[in-house]
């Protein structure tokens, strides 16, 4: 599920700028892009993909940005053997692309996660558990995927509406060689 929100994320924002220069950043299921915006401003170059032809109609002419129409939940995954600098999900949950996502990610990059997650369903959308995180999910997935959290939160917000989110910033630690 996919919820529309106009203003960009304050975790998004006050995360944007650990991603390395000069990478590319993926923004996955991206709606209209108002993460693409911010990221392409950062001077990144972004892939925007969204199942949405219209949201990703309003991206066109964004410089940096390339967009791509894809349903990354029924059809193959779009990026396989693409590593991203950044990596940025908000407002999204599909379980079975977690693994994707941190497979995505290339070495010293940063993977800026938000969504909701269970309690959400007393402030209306989404509510379908399959929808919502359980608690410390994306703390435990980044972990698990061998990620150095950075920051993490979770619990109640009132903006930019009231909602339970979990929020999470982590890097993919460079091996040593």
């Amino acid at each position: 599920m996919h919820t529309e929100v106009a203003e960009t994320s304050s975790w998004v924002t006050r995360f944007a700028p650990l991603i390395p220069v000069g990478g590319e950043v993926l923004d996955l299921a991206c709606g209209s892009g108002r993460h693409v915006r911010l990221l392409a401003g950062l001077g990144h170059y972004v892939e925007a993909v969204d199942r949405d032809a219209a949201a990703l109609a309003q991206l066109s002419g964004v410089k940096g940005v390339s967009v791509r129409v894809a349903d990354i939940e029924h059809g193959p995954w779009p990026f396989a053997g693409r590593r991203f600098s950044g990596i940025v999900v908000t407002n999204y949950l599909h379980r079975p692309l977690l693994p994707l996502i941190e497979g995505a990610l290339a070495e010293g990059g940063v993977l800026i996660y938000e969504t909701f997650m269970l309690g959400n369903e007393r402030f209306g959308r989404p509510s379908n558990p399959d929808f919502l995180l359980r608690p410390q999910e994306l703390l435990e997935m980044a972990l698990a995927a061998g990620l150095r959290v950075v920051a993490y939160e979770e619990g109640e917000v009132r903006a930019p509406k009231p909602a339970v989110v979990q929020r999470l910033c982590a890097t993919k630690i460079a091996s040593r060689t």
